[in-house]
């Protein structure tokens, strides 16, 4: 039995629709039972990341747990530091007890002094695995295009145009979802990988204006917000919605910081590794 905490995600929902495709048992664990990670082939289990005792159930008979879960635009008072660092501890540690693997999934570029909290928390969910003795696959992938594709779209709200964070030539490295998917589901099921770091990362560094301009559905050209206002927003926000707080740094993070990565390594190293353009086809032959 494979257990995908976070599996009724963007991220999760494939993992868990490719390995039930595959013949594979699938175990969902969701926090609210219900989203696009269910379905025909899997069972669903109640529990939260963030409650240890909720985790006893969910890892009955389990032999690998996928962890593709996040907390940076939680809406329930969850966060990186709760959900990412914290909630993959309690995973770890319920797989140690259960005798299974972890296949956790990362960011490409985590340490612990990155500007963005995510990244931080990333970085130490590695750390603690990496010190726990359970054995483990870890999966890196750089910015999910069709995330922030939504995240331009939302903000941008009634108005018909997408609304770009910042000024929106920072180069950053998108990545379609579904390659990490498929990653994911090969480090699941692939016992040569383990004690592996996969890397993820798309064929492309593109601006935030560039993704606009491939994944947009606005007719107008987009808007920006301001780096001023961003500032503002991750101060004056942070007591009343912490988590628009923190998305407002994490996109000054975005539109500042070098946020490039070279998929060449990744596919040296596993040249199974998908490679698609954002908006195109991929790129392997």
């Amino acid at each position: 039995m494979i257990l995908v905490a976070g599996g009724t995600g963007r991220l999760g929902s494939l993992v868990r629709s490719q390995l039930s495709g595959s013949g594979h048992p699938v175990r969902v664990l969701s926090r609210h039972g219900t989203g696009s990670g269910t379905g025909t082939g899997t069972d669903t289990v109640i529990g939260d990341v963030r409650d240890p005792q909720s985790l006893q159930r969910a890892f009955d008979g389990v032999r690998t747990v996928v962890s593709a879960v996040t907390g940076m635009a939680g809406t329930d008072g969850s966060s990186p530091g709760s959900v990412d660092r914290d909630g993959n501890a309690n995973l770890v540690e319920a797989a140690r007890n259960s005798g299974a693997t972890v296949v956790l999934v990362s960011i490409v570029g985590v340490r612990a002094d990155h500007p963005m909290e995510l990244f931080r928390a990333k970085w130490a969910a590695e750390q603690n695995l990496l010190a726990s003795g359970v054995p483990w696959t870890i999966v890196r992938a750089t910015a999910f295009a069709e995330t922030w594709r939504d995240v331009l779209a939302e903000v941008g709200g009634h108005s018909g145009r997408d609304r770009v964070l910042g000024r929106g030539q920072n180069p950053v490295n998108f990545v379609c979802v579904a390659d990490v998917a498929s990653a994911v589901v090969r480090a699941a099921v692939d016992p040569t990988l383990r004690g592996h770091v996969v890397e993820v990362a798309g064929p492309e560094n593109l601006s935030l204006l560039e993704l606009s301009r491939r994944l947009g559905q606005a007719i107008q050209p987009p808007a920006h917000v301001p780096r001023a206002a961003l500032r503002a927003m991750a101060f004056l926000a942070r007591p009343v919605s912490p988590t628009r707080a923190r998305l407002a740094r994490a996109a000054l993070v975005m539109d500042t910081a070098d946020m490039r990565a070279d998929p060449a390594p990744g596919h040296a190293a596993y040249p199974w590794l998908p490679e698609t353009r954002v908006g195109g086809q991929s790129v392997q032959s």
